[in-house]
């Protein structure tokens, strides 16, 4: 009888945390109305300010998306700007890419490439980009974007108007993704997740709240508010990883205003290609990016398959304890109740995160692979950091124990 009850209270237990676990995030992750509105607002009309703006992309092997970014960054309508491509040591076809829009767009004399050849001593890769992009800038805004990005032609008009009117220090949008194939669609309903459970825009757009992030595929940013808090340049970002974040941290920090909104109709990104890609790419950032530091790292680790994956085993536990022939503990009817009311929440979280997405309904299905997926990356991601030995990206290594946080390696080994 005492194991039988212990049992039933490890099941309703785990009910009753799946359950709260899905209304929690559906509270902390719901869409702001007012936020997801706005962009239809302001019309997207060139804007005669006189306030410059320099858009600054940093590229690294960039062949497949960097015509397509760059073409639609010289099209916008704003009438303001310039376009500062960084290529920080592509082994690809970018430069020629970059040297062919150069010669051939009619605004071409708006586009100016800056070719890197080393990494400095203590800087990761896409900081010192960044950095070496503003140096050049002549804006009094600077657009940070990827270089994997598509912009609408009113985009920068949009962000302008909108910092401009608001008193806005560091506007960031959210991005349409672009999800080709099938592991683009199981893959980024969870991360989606993962992000905004840990960075609800309601906190991030608070300016009481602690809580900080940006989207680094789409950050506009005050010239002079970078020049005060010292950029990448500081210390404490010239090497971070999570540069996005790190930068909306430290002007939030020093009481510069902060807004995180909806921009999908306005900026497009293909981030990833194929689960190995997909993989690398969020193993590169989860333990990082994740905030509580290792002991809410190890609770994701032991939460994350208890919601995600746990559920959808329960009604085959459920049908292998029907036909068996034992008559104590759980019933097979206890445990398809505790899967119908861990499902429907479950469920009806996902179908609103695909329909987010634009992802088919039916995906909602894999939320277990995913589940299980992250465990792997989240694992992967804290083991190799904590021990040294390093996460790989865009064929240089980071946290691997050697006296320069970064290093170059060969591109065969920066892809395992």
């Amino acid at each position: 009888m005492k194991k039988q009850h212990w049992s039933r209270l490890l099941l309703w237990s785990h009910v009753v945390s799946v359950i709260g676990f899905y209304i929690l995030l559906w509270f902390r992750t719901r869409p702001d109305d007012q936020n997801k509105s706005e962009q239809r607002e302001v019309k997207p009309t060139v804007v005669k300010t006189g306030r410059a703006v320099s858009i600054i992309v940093p590229a690294r092997n960039e062949e497949r998306n960097i015509r397509r970014c760059v073409t639609s960054l010289l099209e916008q309508d704003y009438d303001n700007y310039e376009v500062i491509v960084v290529d920080d040591g592509s082994t690809d076809g970018t430069a020629g890419i970059l040297d062919d829009i150069t010669r051939t767009h009619p605004r071409g004399n708006r586009l100016w490439v800056l070719r890197l050849r080393e990494l400095p001593e203590g800087w990761a890769g896409k900081p010192h980009a960044l950095h070496a992009g503003v140096q050049e800038a002549h804006g009094d805004w600077l657009l940070f974007t990827d270089a994997d990005t598509w912009h609408a032609p009113g985009a920068l008009s949009f962000s302008v108007n909108k910092a401009m009117q608001e008193g806005i220090d560091l506007l960031s949008l959210g991005t349409e993704q672009e999800l080709p194939g099938f592991w683009n669609k199981v893959m980024m309903p969870m991360a989606y997740m993962g992000i905004s459970m840990q960075y609800p825009a309601r906190l991030v757009n608070d300016p009481l709240s602690p809580v900080a992030l940006a989207n680094g595929q789409y950050m506009l940013l005050r010239g002079a508010v970078y020049d005060i808090v010292g950029g990448y340049a500081r210390p404490d970002l010239r090497n971070t990883l999570i540069d996005d974040r790190d930068l909306a941290r430290v002007v939030k920090e020093n009481g510069f205003r902060l807004l995180l909104i909806d921009g999908r109709e306005l900026v497009h990104v293909y981030m990833y290609s194929g689960l190995g890609e997909t993989w690398r790419g969020w193993r590169k950032n989860a333990y990082l990016g994740s905030r509580g530091g290792l002991a809410f790292v190890l609770l994701q680790l032991i939460g994350l398959p208890a919601v995600s994956i746990v559920p959808f085993l329960l009604p085959f536990i459920g049908w292998l304890r029907g036909r068996s022939r034992r008559t104590r503990g759980v019933s097979s009817g206890e445990l398809n109740a505790a899967a119908v009311l861990e499902l429907g929440p479950l469920l009806a979280y996902r179908l609103w995160v695909n329909k987010e997405l634009r992802v088919p309904w039916y995906y909602a299905f894999t939320h277990p692979l995913a589940g299980a997926l992250f465990e792997g990356i989240l694992a992967q991601s804290t083991w190799r950091v904590l021990t040294r030995q390093g996460v790989n990206w865009r064929g240089r290594q980071y946290y691997d124990g050697s006296k320069a946080h970064a290093r170059d390696i060969p591109e065969e080994v920066s892809i395992q």
